[in-house]
């Protein structure tokens, strides 16, 4: 018998189903006392690829399901704690659900599963110093505060390179991917034997209370470099995760910005392009693109008001290495900044230059259609058209939820 099978009503049964996204709580831990405060604690914004599509967890009541981490070498303790287990004999003799088996499997073979122990491995981490060729030092470029709203002490950031090659890297990185079963949907471990993948891996370098400079694992970026005819690479980016303690201080967008420094450089890059991108990271791209396009000569207000054109692919593709239709996209959102929407005429103008964009596939349904006239019947025909009011309805509909993500980039963009 399943979970779904069980008729689970009234508080005395519910109280014994937990959600696992509540239940399970995740720590990067610099020092011993981090494991009692409640801010180091963050929780998973999906758990579906561990604990099931319902993500929920049977036969506990109170039940913490703890997955801490050390904050340098990511040396990983597996836990849980619970107030009650459920009495089998009240449920059918269903037993409670495997809780730590299902993280444990995806985690690497060696992790603690004492707490005691996970503290003194805690102490390794103050040896730890990053692998790899060091890119880039910076601060965020957004503001912090204090718990006080005071100015916060500038935080230090570092973006290292690696490939399979570098030593540490496997480790850390077999470690480190285990994250995105919690943040990134339909996500898969990739095979680092392949030496085509390329390892963007980001610190913060602070000061421990001793004084000396110590380590913690912020957040990645992984590239694979496809081979573009005849003797050239496409790098595309595969998976990039800020963990949710450095999230909302523009780290993302740094590193964005370092990878694209670095492989704008290199003469065999065709252009960089993105694998399978979430609605999330779409956004960060569409601002760091923007706010980099926004520097060049054709993107200037004026020649945006002129419409999409060769010459704004050309010089994109060559300076920032992105694609033709990545381009397209910066102009139009550049475009809806430079357009005054309260002048009815420029507004109008703007969306039906976005509208015609996405027409395209309706111009080809419509030459499709002239070849398909000559071997159907009308009313076969007629099962394969999209009507015009149709058409319509879908293209207002597409342009409505283009623009309001564009406006959310533009939102980001005003802040600079």
């Amino acid at each position: 018998m399943t979970m779904d099978s069980l008729d689970i009503t009234g508080s005395a049964q519910s109280e014994f189903v937990a959600d696992s996204n509540q239940a399970l709580q995740l720590k990067l831990v610099r020092c011993r006392e981090d494991l009692e405060r409640d801010e180091t604690t963050f929780a998973p914004e999906m758990s579906h690829q561990v604990y099931g599509e319902t993500e929920t967890i049977f036969g506990y009541s109170g039940l913490q399901v703890q997955l801490f981490y050390s904050a340098a070498r990511l040396t990983p303790y597996l836990g849980m704690k619970y107030r009650a287990a459920v009495d089998p004999a009240l449920t059918g003799g269903v037993q409670p659900d495997e809780v730590l088996k299902p993280v444990a499997e995806k985690l690497p073979e060696t992790f603690h599963s004492s707490l005691e122990d996970f503290v003194k491995a805690l102490d390794k981490d103050a040896s730890f110093r990053p692998m790899g060729e060091l890119l880039h030092t910076f601060s965020p470029s957004r503001p912090q505060k204090d718990g006080a709203g005071e100015a916060a002490t500038p935080r230090t950031f570092e973006v290292y390179l690696c490939s399979v090659q570098t030593p540490g890297l496997r480790e850390l990185h077999e470690r480190l991917q285990t994250f995105i079963l919690w943040y990134i949907d339909a996500a898969s471990f990739i095979d680092v034997d392949d030496d085509r993948w390329r390892f963007f891996l980001c610190f913060e370098r602070y000061t421990a209370a001793g004084g000396e400079p110590q380590y913690a694992v912020v957040g990645y970026t992984t590239m694979y470099r496809y081979y573009a005819y005849p003797a050239h690479i496409r790098p595309r980016i595969s998976q990039m995760l800020v963990l949710p303690p450095f999230q909302g201080m523009g780290l993302g967008a740094e590193m964005l910005d370092v990878v694209y420094r670095h492989y704008t450089a290199d003469p065999l890059v065709v252009d960089i392009t993105v694998e399978d991108p979430s609605e999330n990271f779409t956004r960060l791209r569409d601002f760091v693109d923007c706010r980099n396009c926004a520097k060049l000569a054709t993107f200037e207000p004026e020649r945006l008001q002129e419409g999409f054109s060769a010459a704004m692919w050309d010089e994109a593709k060559a300076k920032l290495k992105l694609s033709k239709r990545q381009v397209r996209r910066v102009y139009e959102i550049l475009r809806l900044r430079a357009t005054n929407t309260a002048d009815k005429a420029a507004y109008k103008a703007y969306r039906l230059d976005v509208k015609q964009r996405l027409n395209m596939p309706y111009q080809k349904e419509d030459s499709d259609m002239k070849k398909l006239r000559k071997v159907l019947r009308p009313e076969e025909l007629a099962m394969q058209v999209t009507s015009k009011e149709q058409r319509m309805e879908n293209l207002e509909k597409m342009y409505n939820e283009l623009e309001d993500e564009y406006k959310h980039v533009l939102e980001r963009l005003q802040l600079l």
